[in-house]
């Protein structure tokens, strides 16, 4: 049989890990609802095929086509993003390392550096992305590893990553970025020298909200000892969620194409209102990585956020306002989803810390769907129109 070589991600999302032959002939890779499989003779305990050890069919398939995606050597699924992250963390981190971490995170993340680390015995110290030469004064003897994130949650800020790479094999760090926000059809980290690339497979991936799941990315030997991590710590993901995210990850182009193009048009609709003080989306010209954005992505993602002027009881107004987007503390679905940060995701941050990133307690998360553009820029249009009929921002400001 003629070897197959597929080599763009639309044709690899569709045929890259398939079973060669199909089973039974099956078009869609069935679900293998088995917990166990016989054993033959195996070379060690985490070869042995068992759901709790990520190595069913339909989680071999998914390794397969994710380390494609992205142009890696392996894959791994687990159980969710945060469990692909804090796994992640744990396997290269150990009592008396020291960690640099991006100074705005997803809050989750944020939380798990913050309040759990410690109980490992492990250190840590924030970093601002966009500035490198700051950096060395916080590495220590015993730093280990340096954590960002692709498109920052939920303020969209674009670290400087070349420099990240670069100062990673400069000390001999591991690089770890949460790819999550981009996805791979926008930025594809391994390609560009990250060690290791992190998503929750619960967003755009799946794209259809229906799963909790989590990736991790990278070259086999890094990716090995993730999953013996991962063996020993349970976060295995189903065949049913597998199948999920297998079937998800097929549309995951076509989808991206539209998150794009949407979010694109309706940042542009929200910089030019006279009710917005503020959009954050690295496709505007506006936003302060606009030019690096440019140059590392191939599109802005779905993802921004924005402050409506007046503050919170005018982003409550919006959200109560809207007739399309859910109100919904998730993202990457095939649904626009609206929440307010401060309430939600970054709920467990400090006020303090939150004000120190620019999280206000009026800022917006948007993760724009599938929906038609025109009815969703209508939608929020008569969003904000509500609240400027109401003048709930101060006088001089509209």
């Amino acid at each position: 049989m003629k070897e197959k070589k597929f080599k763009r991600i639309e044709t690899k999302l569709i045929h890259s890990g398939e079973p060669e032959p199909r089973v039974q002939g099956a078009v869609s890779m069935p679900i293998f609802q088995s917990a166990m499989f016989e054993t033959r003779s195996e070379p060690g305990y985490h070869d042995i095929e068992y759901i709790r050890l990520n190595n069913t069919p339909n989680a071999k398939v998914l390794h397969e086509k994710l380390a494609a995606i992205e142009g890696a050597d392996d894959a791994l699924v687990a159980s969710s993003g945060m469990a692909a992250i804090s796994t992640t963390l744990l396997t290269f981190l150990h009592n008396g390392d020291h960690l640099l971490v991006q100074n705005c995170l997803y809050g989750g993340t944020h939380d798990f550096v913050t309040k759990d680390l410690h109980t490992f015995g492990i250190s840590y110290d924030f970093i601002d992305g966009n500035d490198p030469e700051s950096w060395e004064e916080k590495r220590r003897p015993n730093t280990k590893a340096i954590y960002v994130e692709t498109m920052t949650n939920p303020m969209l800020e674009v670290a400087d990553h070349e420099a990240v790479v670069e100062f990673a094999r400069a000390h001999g760090l591991t690089s770890m970025i949460d790819n999550t926000f981009a996805s791979p059809i926008n930025f594809r980290p391994i390609e560009h020298g990250f060690d290791l690339s992190l998503h929750s497979g619960t967003k755009y991936l799946n794209g259809h909200s229906d799963i909790v799941a989590g990736a991790v990315i990278g070259s086999s030997e890094l990716v090995s000892q993730v999953k013996h991590r991962l063996d020993h710590l349970g976060g295995s993901l189903d065949p049913h969620a597998c199948f999920l995210l297998h079937r998800g990850m097929k549309t995951l182009a076509l989808r991206m194409r539209h998150h794009n193009e949407s979010a694109l048009k309706i940042a542009r609709f929200l910089e030019e209102h006279n009710a917005v003080a503020k959009v954050n989306y690295p496709g505007l010209m506006s936003h302060p990585q606009h030019h690096r954005a440019g140059e590392l992505f191939d599109g802005f993602s779905g993802m921004m956020s924005f402050e409506p002027k007046g503050g919170k009881d005018s982003a409550e107004l919006f959200m109560r306002n809207v007739s399309i987007p859910i109100i919904a503390p998730s993202l990457g679905g095939v649904e626009s989803l609206l929440t307010r940060p401060a309430a939600t995701s970054h709920s467990g941050m400090s006020a303090e810390d939150r004000k120190r990133l620019g999280i206000t307690d009026g800022l917006i998360r948007v993760s724009i769907g599938v929906e038609a553009t025109e009815d969703l820029i209508e939608d929020f249009g008569a969003a904000l129109d509500a609240i400027r009929s109401v003048s709930v921002f101060p006088e001089g400001r509209s």
